[in-house]
């Protein structure tokens, strides 16, 4: 039996993928949630992150977090208190768990984080590498403080590794998903100008990055986790149309009209980073699939 593994978040879209694979993998799974939701061949563990309660024995015997937990970003429209909501469900629940490592016995090393894109957000044509100072909106913010609460490991003796997750690619949840539905139908558009960089990754190489760092324990830091060939949306919609056998003819969706049906939250939409993933390739990470067509071939096959 290898190491055990605490996943946070672990009954979501990234989470689910991930966890099958530990199993898989000969990991020993806990996982950690709000509820009693059971997934097979794993160990559930319950917390009350409002009341600040959590189950100690969730951390027995576990060498490495992967903090996956977090409230959906594009959910629910955008509200003060919404936007309060995303940031603590994503630093509060880390915060916890070094409180309990701080008071109970344990042999954990190392915290393995999602972060995302939106810690860049809409940068334009500027190629984005893991130097590049966040962007001071929602999303910049965001990102920054639940970095920082991952980054609060290091005082009680762990190692952190954060990975800026772009749009990852699945053929049921997530991004792609629901993206998909007018191409589908044979109504998708381009989103404003088209011009705008998407920074993406299949969800079979985003998951196999987190095995890349479970197994190499001595990778610390933080990495771009998406593919080395980010596109414009206007290509990305011209790739995602023509694997799905559909015309692509409807004139482009006017920034507007995103603003006004989604309000501060178009900028999901609308922003455009241009991730570099030199780094993660540098130290020896294998993209399975790094050019669109292909990653959209292998996910509608």
């Amino acid at each position: 039996m290898k190491d055990t593994i605490l996943v946070t978040g672990g009954t979501g879209f990234i989470g689910s993928h991930l966890i099958n694979t530990l199993i898989d993998e000969g990991y020993k799974v806990h996982i950690i949630g709000r509820t009693d939701k059971q997934i097979k061949d794993t160990k559930h563990f319950k917390w009350d992150i409002k009341h600040k309660k959590i189950d100690p024995k969730c951390i027995k015997g576990v060498s490495t977090i992967i903090h996956l937990a977090g409230a959906g970003i594009a959910d629910k429209r955008w509200t003060k208190t919404r936007k309060q909501e995303i940031t603590a469900s994503r630093t509060e629940p880390i915060n916890l768990i070094y409180e309990l490592l701080k008071q109970e016995k344990h042999q954990v090393k190392r915290v393995i984080a999602a972060s995302a894109a939106g810690y860049y957000s809409d940068r334009g044509d500027e190629i984005l590498d893991e130097s590049a100072f966040p962007n001071n909106d929602f999303l910049g913010k965001c990102c920054s403080l639940w970095e920082n609460a991952v980054d609060a490991g290091k005082a009680i003796g762990l190692q952190t590794v954060k990975l800026r997750t772009g749009i990852v690619l699945d053929k049921n949840k997530g991004a792609l998903a629901k993206m998909a539905v007018p191409f589908k139908f044979g109504m998708g558009s381009v989103l404003g100008n088209g011009k705008q960089w998407m920074s993406w990754i299949h969800i079979k190489d985003l998951v196999n990055m987190y095995l890349f760092f479970i197994k190499n324990e001595l990778l610390e830091g933080v990495y771009n986790a998406s593919a080395p060939y980010p596109v414009t949306n206007k290509y990305f919609s011209k790739v995602l149309a023509k694997q799905l056998c559909k015309p692509l003819w409807l004139p482009s969706i006017p920034p507007y009209i995103l603003k006004l049906a989604l309000g501060e939250m178009s900028i999901i939409l609308l922003s455009s980073t241009r991730m570099n993933a030199e780094k993660i390739m540098e130290i020896g990470f294998n993209f399975e699939f790094p050019h669109l067509d292909t990653a959209l071939r292998d996910i509608y096959k």
